[in-house]
């Protein structure tokens, strides 16, 4: 348009200052976006500089933003030359060669309570004849935002003194058994619903992990744990079996309900040291698994005490059948026992 001279010079220099604004709007609205979509797609954060970006990067922020800004204006933003976006487009464009081991991964990860790490992902993937090396199975985890749930720390304690003499700690955390039915670790965990407090009552054998047997309930009193012993004993079909039973030093293993079990069933009972929890370091460990796998990811508000309980239930069957154990071969309990023709 020609400059039309009867405008006056201060109405020219707003009209220019407007004009720089608006162009400054728009810059600022690119980035913002551009931020945005790097933390959506990419992972990053939200103050990342975009010019450290790779240019594959840059290219699928781009493709994301296209429909909204016009390319030349995203591509100056970026500092990516048009040769490079068009190459990189291209290369996106290609099949990508991980993406059947995405699936499987992804499938594998859902299948089995979002709890698999990289090592026990990679070795379900070996078993379906997927060879693939750990940092491959790290990256696409990454990539596909598959992250398992951490650790807390909370432990139930049921030590009410001496009530009784305990008995000598013969396992001296030495957990290794050579055999089934040698040496059986107990305690007691507790959970804390909106329905109320649960407490879990497992005996696990140390010779591959399995749960031999398990009782929950509200309460953690003789009922619950003289159930599964009862339970753990009816499990020995060798008349000659005499596991070592260790436990902490709580009273439920030194009342006269469970003492008499033991001595009917010939049991050797064995108890960790005063205030120390890694004389019982394999059975404290299955509880952390089982609330990092189970418990703490998943909201229980709506839970009744029933319902807990079954998935409680279901989580152990599923350690015990399904669950893989990289120490035993990526097989789990069950599956190493059938293995070794032992009769799970």
């Amino acid at each position: 348009m020609k400059r039309n001279k009867s405008v006056p010079p201060e109405r020219e220099e707003l009209q220019r200052q407007l004009e720089s604004l608006q162009r400054d709007i728009r810059q600022l609205q690119i980035e913002r976006d551009l931020l945005k979509k790097a933390n959506e797609l990419l992972k990053k954060g939200l103050g990342v500089d975009l010019q450290l970006l790779s240019n594959r990067e840059k290219t699928l922020l781009v493709d994301a933003l296209k429909d909204l800004y016009r390319l030349p204006e995203l591509l100056a933003q970026l500092g990516l030359a048009r040769s490079s976006y068009f190459y990189h487009r291209a290369r996106v464009k290609l099949a990508d060669k991980y993406l059947a081991i995405r699936h499987s991964i992804a499938e594998i990860f859902e299948l089995n309570r979002r709890c698999y790490g990289y090592r026990r992902l990679r070795a379900s993937l070996t078993r379906q004849c997927i060879v693939v090396s750990e940092k491959v199975v790290q990256r696409l985890m990454k990539q596909e935002s598959l992250v398992v749930a951490r650790p807390k720390r909370r432990r139930y304690g049921s030590y009410l003194g001496e009530i009784s003499p305990a008995p000598e700690n013969l396992i001296n955390r030495d957990f290794q058994a050579r055999a089934p039915n040698e040496k059986w670790l107990t305690d007691i965990t507790e959970f804390q619903i909106p329905a109320g407090k649960v407490y879990l009552s497992p005996i696990i054998d140390c010779f591959d992990g399995l749960v031999i047997s398990w009782s929950i309930g509200t309460h953690p009193d003789a009922e619950l744990v003289n159930t599964m012993l009862d339970a753990a004993i009816e499990t020995l079909a060798d008349a000659d079996a005499r596991p070592i039973v260790h436990s902490d030093r709580g009273a439920h293993y030194r009342w006269p309900g469970w003492l008499s079990r033991v001595d009917d069933a010939k049991l050797v009972r064995s108890m960790s040291h005063k205030g120390c929890s890694q004389d019982n370091a394999a059975c404290e460990g299955f509880f952390g698994r089982l609330k990092t796998e189970l418990f703490y990811p998943r909201d229980w508000r709506a839970a009744t005490f029933e319902q807990f309980v079954k998935e409680v239930d279901s989580y152990i069957r599923w350690y015990n059948e399904k669950r893989i154990k990289i120490s035993l071969g990526a097989l789990s309990p069950v599956e190493y026992r059938e293995s070794l023709g032992i009769k799970a």
